[in-house]
């Protein structure tokens, strides 16, 4: 039952890595339905909940909405999910709070700013290099951001990670494949230990 969580950077090609792994191993692909959960556990809106995390919220969604009550909902969907299995988990800081469980491979796909550029530009079409930069900049402000509300620490800190990837070196089958060889691993089997509390 292997348990996945995924971290990538815009524009670097891990959400199809993410796909890939997912449709390879028969895994249930986890993203944005996340933030659907913890906002119903909370009895607001997801689009709420979205920009509580954005620091958009306006004053009434701030006061029904703290950090920690979205810090706990994040962490105990995120758990739930992964005492399930068969699952890649991307984002929410999955990585983080899977890293003492010895049986989730964390993964973290990554690339360059000009690689992340030229994905930015073929994949939404931009024709301006300076104006895709600004988004992946923007976006990579708003992940910081957001990783540091929910108590997640320095997201692109290699050393969070069983395996990063980059994908300026490494094609996004090879990825998938290297991945998929390594979850199978005895080292990331589930054991009655690895399910113990931590």
């Amino acid at each position: 039952m292997p348990v996945i969580a995924m971290t990538r950077e815009m524009g670097s090609l891990g959400r199809d890595v993410a796909l890939g792994v997912a449709e390879e191993l028969g895994l249930q692909l986890v993203q944005h339905e996340v933030v659907e959960h913890v906002a119903d556990k909370m009895q607001v809106g997801a689009s709420a909940v979205d920009r509580f995390l954005e620091g958009e919220a306006s004053f009434m969604e701030r006061w029904r909405i703290d950090r920690q009550r979205v810090s706990l909902f994040t962490a105990e969907e995120i758990y739930d999910l992964a005492s399930k299995g068969n699952v890649l988990i991307r984002g929410w800081g999955a990585a983080h709070l899977l890293g003492p469980v010895s049986h989730v491979l964390s993964v973290r796909v990554c690339a360059p700013m000009p690689k992340r550029v030229q994905v930015m530009q073929e994949r939404i079409g931009i024709e301006d290099p300076e104006v895709a930069r600004k988004e992946i900049e923007k976006n990579d402000a708003h992940h910081t951001m957001t990783m540091t509300q929910l108590g997640h620490g320095h997201w692109q800190d290699p050393l969070h990670y069983n395996l990063v990837l980059n994908s300026a070196q490494i094609p996004v089958a090879a990825g998938v494949t290297v991945i998929k060889q390594l979850v199978q691993e005895p080292a990331f089997a589930e054991t009655d230990e690895s399910r113990a509390p931590h």
